[in-house]
């Protein structure tokens, strides 16, 4: 399988449980802007390419794809995530399997208001939400929701900007000063995450890893347990059933009063997925078997419980010449 991955960044581990998994079976190529993103050291080809905002950058990610005889590629960045739903005609025209949600699916994954929206209108528990300081006011004085809430962006990834806001007041000031945020119910209920692949022939999905998070920093958990519970597994097949994805993406969830609430989506690989990969519930031979025309079988919750991820940082190091040597420039 000769796989694309673009945006690569921090990303090793996840390419380290491909050649894991796959050996001298793979050919894993990536990009990335940065000629320092650590990466780009455990692939065995790796370019340097335009910011994903260049109009000639989806030409040049095409012609990568047609040099390498790329057979799937993803993305591990969420911007780009519609990009590539927005062209998979070209990639598939190459015979590549775009790893991303379908355009209108990517789209909501991306605007977390208009998810909120949608999932209310399918009848899908989700996170009580607001797009402006008006709309949630109109429900706080007759007495629908209470503070304290939760203010985030409603584009963006890593929780960068979200925080808790105590006060009418200050919920006024925020809002006005950053048009980005919604306002969303704090939920103080357990925080939970899922992996999920959905396969690109059957397009149902056909593995899950359910985890509690122990610990978060901005961009992810960063310490997790595994659980299960058959009612979750229903909860997540009820919700992707009325979606279009393709492939594998991450879950988040709140268990409160008895209920599972959808907090978000995001269609791709999750930072937390090396914790599935570690407990036996492996993406990389799904992928493998959907590239080869093979459906997979539903495999769900074929995992053991409290088996514990506690991730850890690691560094590569490398001569500046070195790496200039080692990747294709597309600038």
């Amino acid at each position: 399988m000769n796989i694309l991955f673009c945006s690569v960044g921090r990303r090793c581990e996840l390419l380290k449980d491909f050649r894991n998994t796959l050996g001298n079976q793979v050919k894993i190529v990536v990009t990335d802007n940065s000629k320092v993103a650590p990466a780009m050291a455990f692939a065995d080809k790796a370019y340097l390419v335009p910011l994903i905002s260049d109009p000639s950058y989806i030409s040049i990610i095409l012609d990568i794809c047609k040099k390498e005889e790329i057979q799937a590629v993803t993305t591990l960045i969420d911007p780009e995530i519609m990009l590539l739903a927005k062209h998979r005609e070209e990639f598939e025209a190459f015979g590549v399997t775009v790893l991303a949600p379908y355009e209108e699916t990517a789209k909501l994954c991306f605007n977390k208001y208009d998810m909120y929206r949608f999932l209310t209108e399918k009848g899908i528990n989700t996170v009580k939400t607001y797009g402006t300081y008006e709309e949630f006011m109109v429900d706080y004085n007759a007495g629908r929701i209470a503070f304290p809430v939760f203010v985030k962006p409603r584009t963006g990834s890593g929780s960068v900007g979200a925080r808790k806001i105590e006060t009418p007041d200050l919920l006024k000031q925020v809002t006005e000063q950053d048009k980005s945020l919604i306002i969303q119910e704090l939920m103080t209920g357990k925080d939970l995450d899922a992996d999920v692949y959905v396969d690109t022939i059957s397009h149902k999905p056909v593995a899950i890893f359910s985890k509690k998070k122990l610990s978060t920093t901005i961009g992810g958990a960063n310490k997790t347990v595994s659980f299960k519970d058959e009612s979750l597994f229903a909860f997540i097949q009820e919700a992707l059933s009325v979606m279009q994805f393709n492939g594998p993406l991450d879950m988040d969830f709140f268990y409160q009063g008895g209920k599972y609430y959808l907090s978000e989506i995001n269609p791709r690989f999750g930072g937390a997925y090396l914790h599935a990969y570690g407990a036996g519930v492996d993406f990389v031979k799904l992928i493998q078997n959907n590239i080869a025309g093979i459906e997979n079988p539903a495999d769900i919750g074929n995992y053991e419980e409290d088996i514990v991820m506690m991730m850890y940082d690691s560094v590569v190091i490398r001569k500046m010449s070195e790496l200039e040597e080692s990747m294709i420039s597309m600038m």
